[in-house]
């Protein structure tokens, strides 16, 4: 950040779920003077981030998870899961488990009420 006091540009990250966002973001802000977009949130002053992304990352849920809990939203089966991400109902399985455990749920219903309270998906 001692760059940003010093006057220099302001480095930014963006932490959007929604691709089509995150790139009109860009379009918009690439251009300005002073700001300099970064991969990597670690190496910017500002972190923009429309919630999802942080609540999934303080919940430590891997991309592969939040498409698991979007399909569970949806009220799809371990089968249903497998056959749309082209996983193993096995693997499936594996990750619904993982859910449940991060999210400290007691089943898949409750599993998505809390994800839905922590801002990670929208009912």
């Amino acid at each position: 950040m001692s760059a940003a006091r010093a006057g220099d540009e302001l480095t930014l990250a963006l932490a959007l779920d929604d691709a089509a966002l995150a790139s009109r973001v860009r379009e918009l802000l690439g251009p300005v003077a002073g700001i300099r977009l970064v991969d990597g949130a670690e190496d910017a002053d500002i972190v923009l981030s429309d919630g999802r992304a942080a609540a999934a990352a303080e919940l430590n849920l891997t991309a592969r998870e939040r498409d698991v809990l979007a399909l569970l939203a949806e009220g799809a089966s371990n089968k249903v899961v497998a056959n749309r991400l082209g996983i193993s109902v096995h693997t499936a399985k594996f990750h619904v488990r993982s859910l449940l455990e991060k999210l400290d749920a007691t089943g898949r219903t409750d599993a998505v009420a809390h994800a839905a309270r922590l801002g990670v998906i929208d009912l």
